[in-house]
């Protein structure tokens, strides 16, 4: 199950990956004026790109890594969680959830426990151009989508140098990735081309100490922190931390109202295995700042960012720093 790049097509060679820099490059200029996602400054215009220089302008982003990170008990604390630019939290079989972790800022130094992707993955990672997906491995029908999909889908048999198994941990919850061996340099947050816009707070919302969304399996709370100006993350009733004991805190977090159904495809025990819809349009909840807001999402296409907006339309801002986002199912 080799995928060193984009499955089913061979390696670009040198000439080829300089050609399409340049064409990059260009279309990037054209481009100047599309909406970025990451963590900008407040007063860069909403859209969450910092400001840079025109050599760095000029140079097209890499690819982000998003890496599928098993987050039941056994597999606590994990690694990198509090790098991630974007940590996504979904619903497995069994009513369980996994996170997916989006990195783009910077690499951290271990990443895991890593664990195998869904079909929903596939959709979700449509919205950046030309993603790294590092996971364990996948269910055998759905490989073949795996392979389709227009990312580079690094598993433990493609990339043996970049994955290894932590002592004292028992499998499956021992894989971590070092993703300095898999990855360049890191693309930067230009590379997040989510639809994300940080800035200013809207007006209005509720004050919220602490929320709680709950999976048929599993829950997540996030509690204000007025000292740290951070949501600190619970998972399962516990504080998510990282092997050093330091608590999971992201700035912004969103719960997003989506379709959770049941897809044609089956764990080895026959539960049926959820497909969650990133596409389409919701209800949201956006908590930064010690206030919730209520919103509204949108993505019309796989290939689109999503679009946070408030009741009356206007963009709904995040807080700089880390997002998190629940994809929690609608009521």
């Amino acid at each position: 199950m080799s995928r060193r790049r984009r499955t089913g097509a061979a390696p670009r060679t040198a000439r080829a990956r300089t050609a399409g820099l340049v064409t990059a490059a260009l279309l990037g200029s054209l481009l100047a004026g599309c909406t970025g996602g990451g963590g900008g400054s407040d007063d860069d215009g909403g859209s969450g790109r910092p400001s840079r220089s025109p050599d760095e302008s000029a140079r097209p982003p890499g690819p982000v890594l998003a890496v599928k990170i098993d987050n039941v008990a056994p597999a606590r604390p994990q690694a990198g969680l509090d790098t991630a630019d974007v940590v996504y939290a979904e619903q497995v079989e069994g009513g369980l959830s996994r996170l997916m972790a989006v990195y783009a800022s910077r690499w951290p130094e271990s990443v895991g426990p890593v664990r195998s992707a869904r079909e929903s993955d596939l959709e979700l990672l449509r919205q950046f151009h030309d993603p790294t997906l590092a996971f364990s491995g996948a269910q055998h029908k759905l490989l073949p989508l795996i392979d389709k999909a227009p990312l580079r889908a690094a598993t433990p048999e493609s990339e043996p140098d970049a994955f290894y198994r932590a002592t004292g941990r028992s499998a499956p919850h021992d894989l971590f990735l070092h993703p300095r061996e898999l990855m360049g340099s890191a693309p930067g947050t230009d590379a997040l081309t989510n639809g994300f816009r940080f800035g200013a707070a809207p007006s209005g919302g509720t004050p919220e100490s602490a929320r709680t969304v709950r999976f048929p399996a599993a829950r997540f709370t996030f509690t204000w922190s007025g000292d740290r100006e951070r949501w600190l993350v619970s998972t399962d009733g516990r504080p998510t931390v990282t092997p050093e004991g330091d608590r999971v805190a992201p700035a912004t977090v969103v719960v997003q109202y989506v379709s959770v159904h049941d897809s044609t495809f089956h764990d080895y025990l026959g539960s049926a295995t959820p497909y969650t819809e990133t596409v389409g349009a919701g209800r949201a909840q956006v908590l930064r700042d010690g206030r919730s807001y209520e919103g509204h999402w949108k993505r019309d296409t796989a290939t689109q960012g999503t679009k946070f907006t408030t009741p009356e339309g206007a963009p709904l801002n995040f807080a700089k720093g880390q997002v998190w986002v629940v994809l929690a199912q609608k009521p």
